[in-house]
């Protein structure tokens, strides 16, 4: 036979599950992190950092076929989030994908594509 829960029971277990969001800097992060892969350019890089180990910037811009202002811009934006990496060679600065939960999904996703 099966207990029903009483209305006393739900209140608590709805406090229980309300403390859950309680950690608001998690999932802040969680959605920022999901909004940098939500704009087509930056998952196209993300796409192709998933698949080759990394890129530089020039290598970026001639793939996608945009300017390399925008191309540079993005990337700043996709380092500030903690997404990619980068790394200076002379006059070329190459990028990759930084490991993180979130990479790793990508690759995941993106590498079926």
């Amino acid at each position: 036979m099966q207990t029903r829960n009483t209305c006393g029971e739900r209140s608590r277990t709805i406090k229980h599950i309300k403390k859950e969001l309680k950690d608001q800097r998690a999932l802040m992060q969680c959605a920022d992190e999901f909004n940098m892969v939500g704009d087509p350019t930056r998952l196209k890089i993300c796409y192709l950092l998933c698949r080759h180990k990394e890129l530089s910037v020039g290598e970026i811009t001639e793939i996608i076929g945009v300017s390399i202002s925008a191309i540079s811009h993005t990337l700043k934006k996709l380092q500030k989030a903690e997404v990619v990496e980068s790394r200076r060679d002379f006059r070329n600065v190459y990028y990759q994908l930084k490991k993180s939960p979130l990479a790793e999904m990508l690759k995941e996703r993106l590498g079926t594509i």
